[in-house]
């Protein structure tokens, strides 16, 4: 198993949450000058910028982009989505912006599923396409970004199942052969404090990494929960609306919601984990008055227990209920000590370090300090990722975020199926999805199918056992 993409420590809590605890100072790197590579956008230092995807994150992922200016100009010049009232949304965000850094008439706003390949094709090669739709149509939008020779800031997670991930890293290849920068939206790994505690943890500090934990325990977010389609809509464009919901769209809300801290748990590592075994189930299938009987695919409970080539192990929990006690934050357990790995959220600084395994105040040993202008992780990975467009160095953390999403389903595949599932055993799983993403309309056949009695398939671990549903 190849675990390298876990030894570079340069790679959204939720991009609002993590805003409204954090300073909005853009990620103050050193600004060597803007040395465009050669033939890059013509002779020009400009970086256009394309958005696929118009919602929350895409919308972000913009502003993110364009807080880049300080290394040179950037404009973003084209917006697209399937939902027109989520691209009226997004582009109203950017109406009073400076016409030098936004600049999208009505004739770059596309709608449509044929729209992301109108709004790359209104950029040049070396300029930046936002990939921010469902992850299940991220190869699709990729393959076509190749083709056009654009750089790439893609969301995550970027794969939802063994077959989208073995494309995916085969795109890999050929995006590196064309020396494409491709960045992906594990913001955990350019936040600064979680840079130096792997450090640290790297270099033995707290001895051998014998157990990891990780937990995001709170109530239903997002479209976690969907009751059935309404009228006046499709039911492909509704298994898209409620992405979280749907398997084939997001990996479900397991997917979705729990990769960080899997991702920077397995950073701590320095490994993948070869296998997972999981517990998960359903409590509720209805709104809490009873009215309403939920369709999604979730669960609302995981516990799973990832495994690591030397025994040591990494267990983690996720729950979506109303009432309960809530706890996101993520610990590593070593032989001479533990870690405070991120104190809230998807990476809450500080970071601390302690001895023994107790994090009481008088056992500190380190704790992470704040870098003046550095803070925000979600500026950070666009300002490393346009520092190595602008000076042509070597950037692609695609192969590293599809591990980190393989390794995810891994884990919600080990609980939707009730068996101990390996990484091969994910990676070359014969159970794709979406296999026609590619060709979807809006009133075509969904990727996933109603039954007789009008029920979406669900997991049922020990019954289906060799697929997720």
């Amino acid at each position: 198993m190849n675990s390298s993409g876990t030894q570079n420590p340069l790679s959204r809590a939720t991009r609002r949450e993590f805003l409204k605890t954090s300073t909005k100072a853009v990620a103050g790197v050193a600004l060597a000058a803007a040395v465009a590579r050669p033939g890059y956008a013509a002779g020009s230092d400009q970086i256009n910028v394309a958005l696929i995807g118009c919602g929350g994150r895409g919308t972000g992922a913009a502003e993110d982009a364009l807080s880049t200016s300080k290394l040179g100009p950037i404009k973003l010049v084209a917006m697209a989505d399937v939902f027109e009232s989520r691209l009226k949304s997004s582009y109203n965000q950017f109406s009073k912006a400076p016409a030098s850094e936004v600049d999208v008439p009505p004739e770059r706003r596309f709608v449509g599923f044929d729209a992301y390949k109108k709004a790359m094709d209104c950029l040049k090669p070396g300029d930046i396409a936002i990939f921010a739709t469902p992850p299940g149509f991220r190869w699709v939008h990729f393959e076509y970004a190749i083709q056009k020779g654009l750089n790439v800031f893609m969301e995550k997670p970027i794969t939802v199942d063994g077959p989208s991930t073995r494309r995916m890293l085969k795109l890999a290849e050929e995006s590196k052969k064309k020396n494409l920068k491709v960045g992906v939206g594990l913001m955990s790994r350019h936040s600064r404090d979680l840079q130096e505690l792997a450090k640290r943890i790297h270099d033995g500090e707290i001895g051998d990494l014998i157990l990891e934990r990780g937990y995001r325990v709170h109530g239903p977010v997002g479209s976690f929960a969907s009751p059935p389609r309404p009228p006046g809509i499709s039911e492909v464009m509704y298994q898209i609306q409620r992405f979280h919901s749907f398997l084939w769209a997001s990996g479900g809300n397991y997917s979705d919601f729990y990769i960080h801290v899997i991702d920077h748990l397995c950073w701590m590592k320095n490994a993948w984990p070869v296998k997972a075994m999981g517990l998960g189930g359903r409590h509720y299938r209805t709104s809490p008055d009873g009215s309403v009987t939920y369709v999604d695919q979730n669960f609302d409970v995981y516990a799973i227990e990832y495994t690591f080539a030397d025994g040591s192990s990494m267990m983690f929990d996720g729950r979506c209920m109303t009432g309960c006690s809530e706890v996101y934050s993520s610990y590593a357990h070593g032989s001479k000590g533990m870690a405070v790995v991120s104190k809230n959220g998807d990476c809450g600084r500080p970071s601390s370090i302690y001895k023994g395994q107790n994090p009481e105040r008088s056992n500190l040993v380190w704790e992470s300090k704040a870098v003046s202008g550095e803070l925000n992780p979600y500026k950070n990975e666009w300002m490393d990722l346009v520092t190595a467009i602008r000076n042509d160095q070597p950037y692609h953390e695609l192969q590293r975020g599809a591990e980190a999403s393989l390794v995810t389903s891994m884990g919600r595949m080990a609980a939707h199926t009730g068996q101990v599932i390996t990484y091969e055993q994910i990676l070359n799983s014969s159970h794709e999805f979406a296999p026609e993403v590619a060709n979807l309309t809006a009133d075509g056949p969904a990727p996933l199918k109603l039954d007789a009695k009008g029920r979406y398939p669900v997991p049922q671990p020990g019954i289906v056992t060799d697929r997720e549903y």
